[in-house]
């Protein structure tokens, strides 16, 4: 694997527009008559054998950035609790094999693996949220307002309610298949001559309000100790995850990760729009299927285990965009951002004694408002 840095701008050819779509920040066109695209941020291409990949300076600096704090709050977080711990302590449990058995065995046993798994969930929403909001070229394309989130509970809830099962592998492929399965029903009704992105949206917002009927049906059919096991887990909590559940959803989540490595520069593409995708190789509705199959499995990986966990995934990838100055969207940007604002507000959550989940919805319902506010505001500038 080799890295070289690249400093000049690139001809406006095939792969060069690509490399914009990927992360370079549109300017005005500048070079020779031939013309150009001036990024305004040096670029490394990093090579591994036949695989090549741009990264810009300012978006490693950023995720450098974000991965220092995800480890500085995982700090403050692995340290809060009845047996309160200082930094210094919590360290020292961590790498000093000499430290205190009864602080290894209260960072280790017990607060690691929430503050591991908050990690891994915030990675899956945030490239989740990604992915949708690159395919319909929307901020508001996000799986949790377009129903692939609620479609995931219901898969979740007919598990446990009606299947009687409360196994993590049973209510995973239950998520699973309840996400899979709306997504395809979105899919069709909103296909006429071709995909439009809008229509996809409007579309999965009635799905999710239908199917949030539907679940609260299910619930009132069921005995009220049923039903409240439903509840809590629905609220979306990391606080009775251990490492039965997290070992087999880092591996699942290990295999979703490669199918995410081959999305990048065909959802790119998709954002500059079809026929611009078509004509450098990129298959719309193909790209679209198997990229709607990953942002399903990545949600479904987090509603198996912890419950609805919602706005991670709409709010990540928007702030990763403008912390990164992007013209488009990108994966692992927006999955440091979903892992840092899920760790940051599982550790609010502590100490307020919330679930996380009801903690995301209500500052997640303050960001959905100014998004939209934001958005019409944006539009009317442009008229």
């Amino acid at each position: 694997m080799t890295a070289t840095r690249e400093e000049k701008p690139g001809t406006a050819s095939a792969p060069n527009l690509t490399s914009a779509a990927l992360g370079g920040a549109r300017r005005p066109m500048s070079g020779p008559a031939t013309g150009g695209i001036d990024f305004g941020d040096r670029t490394y291409a990093v090579r591994f054998g036949r695989f090549s990949n741009l990264h810009r300076r300012r978006a490693v600096i950023v995720c450098g950035a974000i991965v220092v704090a995800i480890l500085a709050l995982g700090v403050v977080s692995l340290g809060y609790g009845t047996l309160a711990l200082s930094p210094g302590e919590v360290l020292a449990a961590l790498f000093d094999a000499d430290a205190s058995r009864a602080h290894r065995l209260v960072v280790f046993e017990w607060r690691l693996p929430r503050f591991l798994f908050a990690v891994l969930a915030g990675l899956a929403l945030g490239a989740s949220g990604a992915i949708f909001q690159s395919i319909t070229r929307n901020p508001l394309g996000s799986p949790d307002i377009i129903g692939f989130s609620t479609g995931s509970y219901t898969g979740a809830i007919i598990v446990m309610l009606w299947i009687g099962s409360t196994s993590y592998y049973a209510i995973g492929v239950g998520a699973l298949l309840g996400g899979a399965a709306v997504a395809l029903a979105v899919y069709l009704l909103a296909y006429r001559k071709g995909l439009r992105p809008f229509r996809l949206i409007i579309v999965g917002i009635g799905a999710s309000a239908m199917l949030a009927s539907v679940n609260s049906l299910m619930m009132m059919r069921v005995s009220q100790e049923e039903a409240m096991l439903a509840a809590v887990w629905g609220s979306g909590s990391l606080s009775a995850l251990g490492y039965a559940q997290l070992l087999p959803a880092t591996l699942i989540f290990a295999a979703l990760i490669v199918g995410c490595g081959f999305l990048g520069r065909p959802l790119a593409a998709l954002e500059v729009g079809d026929d611009a995708a078509l004509s450098l190789g990129v298959h719309a509705n193909r790209t679209r299927a198997f990229s709607t199959l990953i942002g399903v499995a990545l949600t479904a990986l987090v509603t198996a285990a912890a419950g609805p966990i919602a706005f991670i995934s709409l709010a990540a990838p928007q702030i990763a965009r403008r912390l990164t100055n992007s013209a488009s969207l990108q994966l692992l940007p927006s999955a440091l951002v979903g892992a840092l604002l899920l760790v940051a507000a599982d550790l609010v959550a502590q100490l307020v004694d919330l679930p996380v989940g009801v903690l995301t919805v209500c500052v997640g319902g303050i960001y959905l408002a100014w998004l939209l506010v934001h958005e019409q505001t944006t539009k009317k500038g442009r008229q």
